[in-house]
């Protein structure tokens, strides 16, 4: 694919952020280092068929200066983020870091090992393990700790331990309270939407290169294996906690709703290690990820760091978290957390000071500006999350997405607003003019306005889908922001070429069936196509098979109601496990394991409504 050079404003904003910034601290390049056993050689990793699902070696670019087509500071992100093999943290303690987009730390028991966040894919998994083990001994698994409820913290649990394994004792789960709920219904009930965009998000499908994908900050991409997740044996749900596992005693924070709505914090007392999962990481992270989830809430975020600051750093020798390297020495520590929960009280208290002030999303996180400290601290530079998106996402948090001004209240949507615009500036070939006059003067975030417009207005004008394009790529090449970077190059990527779709999917057969009965009612009637429903008045149980639960429901008004109850009248009883519910959901009505008692036809009724989600769905173009 073509690309463009810098231009000569982005040239000048790189210049001005490697006079700025503090790039002679060279602590976290050394820190990156340290430990350092072995790589894996080739760093790639594929499934059994062949297929490439992890390729690090693909970042060996990333080397000497920032070329002009990459934020110098997130050249330098990249580099660090990309250093890839086994490294020693502590006596005992280890990390696996580069084979996924985050790191599975392994710790020593007194007959194996503990596997704390098992990466994204079965594969990844299993490499990582293996480079372990050909350093560290054939040492087996006796437990396996989920930091917190996001994919790339479980989903390669089949490279490390089984099903089997774990039903027979011979190995643990552990993971905070509310675990598997806040994993399954991420993945499913919006996990459609979240894909796409997490494509764009994570760069997967973009040629990697200075004028291509150099990483999402928080790691260079995900992998695209298989995921898969097994239930906990043993739950935290106390701050305070202490269990020993194999001989290794752990003492458990309890941290909801910050990073992630299950996520807790751990401290090994023989080793004087502390692992913060993914609470205090090199960048700042995310308060509302570009993919979408749930607004976090930096307040209780600061709070918990205050705890671990106040209830492990005087113990602790090391740091270390679900991604990045390790921080050590008490005083780096405390210097390390500190600035990350100050980060997070900062923005949230600032924010909320400007928008008591009437200032809107857009206009607070224009204004911001952190204090000189947290601006010059590495470790708080926004190449994850960044301070323009997380101020949005706090008063999106407060106050919604309505920010009070009547005009907006009922704005017309983008296509019906796009050709108001594109006609009152005097038609698309005047609009590309005008983009065109912004473009070559620097104003790249006007010129996508403009563009923005006239694509939903001629979605295959061919100069104004290039221009486009060119403006997108100029955005991403001035983006510190690796996750911003990818956004724009992937908008860029699709406008140059076709819609690229999903990279990797989120819906596993093994992540559906933990979902309960609950949450599978949930998805169904998450797919329920309202206006074709709304003459269905349909009754009718379902009676899961596997797990001895009988639901009754009701579809009128294009909604889908049920109650767990034993009895009632209604025109159909379907007798099926979940998996083969899931199954006949997909389409299959033929295969065994249904079983019906009363008016089938129902059932086909509202099948007959279900609407799949579409995982291509346009974003950049309408």
């Amino acid at each position: 694919m073509n690309h463009n050079p810098a231009t000569l404003t982005i040239q000048a904003q790189h210049a001005e952020a490697l006079r700025s910034l503090p790039f002679s601290d060279r602590r976290d390049l050394e820190d990156a280092q340290r430990g350092f056993i072995a790589a894996l050689k080739p760093g790639i990793v594929r499934a059994a068929d062949g297929t490439v699902v992890w390729d690090n070696d693909s970042y060996a670019f990333l080397q000497g200066d920032a070329p002009t087509t990459v934020h110098p500071s997130l050249w330098r992100q990249s580099k660090l983020v990309a250093t890839q093999g086994l490294f020693e943290v502590t006596d005992g303690i280890y990390q696996v870091r580069g084979l996924d987009l985050s790191n599975m730390t392994i710790v020593e028991s007194q007959t194996g090992i503990i596997v704390i966040d098992p990466l994204i894919s079965t594969e990844t998994a299993a490499a990582a393990v293996a480079l372990y083990r050909e350093h560290r001994g054939e040492r087996p698994v006796v437990a396996v700790i989920h930091t917190h409820s996001h994919i790339d913290h479980f989903g390669g649990i089949f490279g490390v331990t089984s099903q089997a394994e774990v039903d027979s004792g011979v190995v643990q789960i552990i993971a905070p309270e509310g675990f598997v709920e806040e994993a399954v219904s991420e993945n499913v009930y919006a996990g459609t939407a979240m894909s796409r965009r997490a494509g764009y998000m994570y760069g997967q499908a973009l040629e990697r290169g200075p004028q291509g994908a150099v990483g999402a900050g928080l790691g260079q991409t995900t992998s695209t294996g298989e995921v898969a997740i097994i239930a906990p044996t043993l739950e935290i749900t106390t701050t305070g906690e202490t269990h020993t596992i194999d001989g290794v005693e752990i003492e458990f924070q309890m941290a909801p709703g910050t990073e992630a709505p299950a996520e807790m914090h751990f401290y090994f007392p023989k080793h004087r290690a502390l692992c913060m999962a993914e609470n205090a990481t090199h960048t700042l992270h995310n308060l509302l990820t570009l993919r979408g989830a749930l607004v976090r809430d930096p307040h209780v975020w600061a709070q918990y760091l205050t705890e671990a600051i106040d209830t492990f750093a005087g113990r602790a020798d090391v740091v270390f978290a679900s991604h990045h390297w390790p921080t050590w020495g008490e005083q780096r520590i405390v210097e390390f957390m500190s600035t990350q929960r100050d980060l997070y009280a900062y923005l949230h208290d600032q924010t909320l000071r400007l928008i008591n002030s009437g200032y809107t999303a857009a206009e607070a996180a224009e204004a911001f500006v952190l204090p000189p400290a947290l601006e010059n601290a590495w470790n708080a530079r926004g190449y994850y999350g960044s301070v323009s998106h997380n101020v949005k996402a706090i008063v999106q948090r407060y106050l919604g997405w309505f920010d009070g001004n009547p005009a907006r209240l009922w704005a017309h949507p983008p296509t019906e607003i796009s050709a108001r615009y594109v006609d009152a500036i005097g038609g698309i070939d005047r609009v590309v003019e005008v983009a065109q006059a912004a473009h070559d003067g620097g104003d790249f975030r006007w010129a996508a306005t403009l563009l923005d417009h006239a694509i939903f207005v001629e979605e295959n004008h061919a100069a104004a889908r290039a221009l486009y394009a060119d403006t997108l790529e100029q955005l991403a090449y001035g983006s510190e922001n690796g996750t911003w970077r990818n956004f724009f190059l992937s908008g860029a990527t699709e406008l140059r070429g076709a819609n690229f779709g999903t990279p990797i999917k989120t819906n596993a057969p093994t992540m559906l069936a933990q979902l309960s009965p609950e949450q599978l009612l949930d998805s169904i009637a998450i797919r329920i196509d309202g206006p074709k429903a709304w003459e269905l008045d349909l009754a009718f149980a379902i009676e899961f098979t596997d797990a001895d639960r009988r639901f009754a429901v009701t579809v009128r008004n294009g909604v889908l109601v049920y109650r767990e109850k034993s009895g009632g009248e209604v025109g159909v009883t379907l007798k099926i496990a979940k998996l083969r519910l899931l199954a006949l959901l997909a389409g299959d009505s033929s295969s065994p394991g249904i079983e019906t008692v009363g008016d089938a036809h129902i059932l086909q009724q509202l099948l007959a409504v279900l609407a799949p989600g579409d995982d291509s769905f346009n974003i950049v173009t309408p």
